[in-house]
């Protein structure tokens, strides 16, 4: 993830997070992180919950490029 954001010319950080989600059980057989993005006030998960489309561009963006790393080192 971190690469993928790097090479976009975002800022990441590793977070240690209490949301487990599906990453816990797929942590369990391989390797798993997640992707967040800042929302308005810090609320997510929650019905106010407010995200910016670019920040959940970024998002998709990074994942985009950890799939496209994991099937063979393409770069979008």
């Amino acid at each position: 993830m971190r690469d993928g954001a790097n090479a976009l010319g975002l800022s990441s950080m590793n977070v240690v997070s209490g949301a487990g989600h599906d990453a816990v059980y797929v942590a369990r057989v391989a390797p798993a992180a997640m992707i967040f993005v800042p929302y308005k006030d810090g609320i997510s998960h929650n019905e106010i919950e407010d995200a910016r489309q670019d920040h959940l561009e970024a998002g998709c963006n990074v994942l985009l490029q950890a799939m496209l790393r994991a099937v063979g080192g393409v770069r979008a």
